[in-house]
């Protein structure tokens, strides 16, 4: 048990948030006010790592008009795929431009989603919160605890959401290979770019697929999170006039 005292605490600390959130808001809210706090939760640790998110979209702006070197590589290399990827790597460190970078804000929400998925699985030490309400379900249901109307209609509108979100994002994953001239940091030609064209689009699909096996607060925390993202790329990402790449 000592293992998971780092997580315990860490769950123990979150329901104290969400507790807290959830009586401030219940003149507000009534019944759904632990769900609106799950939502208002998930809003402040996405605030908390956007100076994050702002680098990435700095990144992606810099690989974005470095397109043109990424092309020119990929033809000179065209035969040695090491050397095309060294040069590639070399070129995004000149320019700042690290493809790794884009991993970080969604490798450091894992965490919360873990301790949001414990919380409202076991309730550990926080029982009560089991019980909390959406529409009538309880916030620590699965889809497979009761197929009844409620249960139906509050998944399968979080469910829809997270899938029109995913094909939002998987789209906008291509326009940007597209333009970058590289798939998670690596060529578009060259050995397994075809897999990587293939599979990073579909990897947004991923939180539906989890969205089908976690509690209901979790699906909540997923949809905050993702409709979070895809805001933050309409307004981040939207086209830049010449000469700005959002330094």
């Amino acid at each position: 048990m000592l293992a998971f005292a780092p997580l315990h605490a860490a769950t123990s600390a979150a329901a104290t948030v969400v507790t807290w959130l959830a009586d401030t808001l219940a003149p507000l809210t009534g019944g759904a006010a632990t769900a609106a706090a799950i939502v208002l939760f998930t809003v402040g640790v996405r605030l908390l790592i956007s100076p994050l998110t702002l680098a990435q979209v700095r990144g992606e702006r810099r690989r974005a008009a470095l397109a043109p070197e990424v092309r020119d590589l990929q033809r000179r290399y065209a035969d040695d795929p090491g050397r095309m990827q060294s040069e590639l790597f070399a070129l995004y460190r000149r320019a700042g431009a690290s493809p790794v970078a884009g991993c970080l804000p969604a490798l450091l929400q894992a965490p919360f989603f873990l301790v949001m998925y414990r919380l409202f699985a076991t309730g550990d030490g926080h029982p009560h919160l089991l019980d909390e309400k959406l529409a009538g379900v309880p916030l620590g249901w699965h889809l497979g605890d009761g197929l009844t109307g409620p249960v139906l209609a509050v998944f399968g509108v979080l469910l829809a959401a997270l899938l029109a979100l995913a094909w939002w994002s998987a789209r906008r994953a291509r326009r940007a290979a597209a333009a970058t001239g590289t798939i998670a940091g690596a060529p578009t030609e060259g050995p397994g770019a075809a897999v990587l064209g293939w599979l990073v689009p579909l990897l947004p699909f991923t939180t539906v697929l989890v969205g089908l096996v976690v509690p209901l607060a979790a699906v909540l925390y997923l949809v905050t999170t993702t409709a979070w993202t895809a805001l933050e790329q309409a307004v981040l990402r939207r086209p830049q006039p010449e000469g700005i790449d959002g330094r």
